[in-house]
């Protein structure tokens, strides 16, 4: 994990945010182009890491993983379904929602097993392998077995307000109430100094939006 997410930083970046969608949301009998056309306008994933969450798709550079969905013949209606492969698709849709990042995909065919001891707390709506049904047919008792999963490590702008959030809470510790943490071995200089790292770390993760929202943080203070 550590060596991926510094494939996927540059200029300075260092952190990655994770997404995931546990499970993929696609119906049993539509083919890969289909679950994902559904989501041109908002990508089917939530955020996982501890950032707020922006209503704006933009990142940098990702690696996605979907796993236990493949591609299925169908008609064209779209330039997703003329992609021969699933991992064309899955490309073909990363460049689509996210033009000019770097991207990197992966098509894994075995679902995610969700088995005894794997926690029961999914929808009873759900197929024994995680699919919706084509149609509404009440609640199953069955047990879910297994699930498509598609999770993406990201280096995107939603970090800035995560590292920009922690430099603001540390900013307002007093330091002299801390004896104990500097007694061993942290000397006050260091401190300050990793801050403004901390600070320097956060302000590559902004975009137009977060440097503007910046300067009036930093104006108020």
């Amino acid at each position: 994990m550590m060596h991926l997410a510094e494939m996927l930083n540059f200029s300075g970046r260092k952190v990655a945010a994770v997404w995931a969608s546990v499970p993929f949301p696609a119906v049993r009998s539509h083919s890969l182009p289909d679950a994902l056309h559904a989501y041109q306008q908002d990508v089917p994933w939530k955020l996982l890491s501890s950032c707020r969450q922006q209503k704006v798709s933009c990142c940098f550079a990702q690696s996605v993983v979907l796993r236990g969905i493949c591609k299925e013949r169908k008609q064209p209606t779209s330039p997703l379904h003329v992609c021969e492969t699933a991992e064309q698709i899955l490309q073909q849709y990363l460049h689509t929602v996210f033009p000019g990042a770097f991207s990197t995909s992966h098509i894994l065919e075995q679902p995610c097993i969700t088995l005894p001891p794997y926690p029961r707390f999914f929808s009873p709506l759900l197929t024994r392998q995680g699919f919706l049904p084509d149609k509404p047919s009440g609640y199953s008792a069955a047990a879910v077995e297994s699930i498509p999963v598609l999770t993406s490590l990201q280096s995107s702008p939603v970090v800035h307000t995560l590292l920009y959030s922690l430099y603001k809470d540390l900013q307002k510790l007093d330091t002299r109430r801390w004896a104990s943490f500097f007694s061993a071995g942290v000397e006050q200089d260091d401190f300050h100094e990793a801050l403004q790292a901390l600070r320097t770390l956060s302000q590559c993760y902004e975009t137009g939006f977060e440097a503007d929202k910046s300067e009036d943080e930093t104006d108020s203070d």
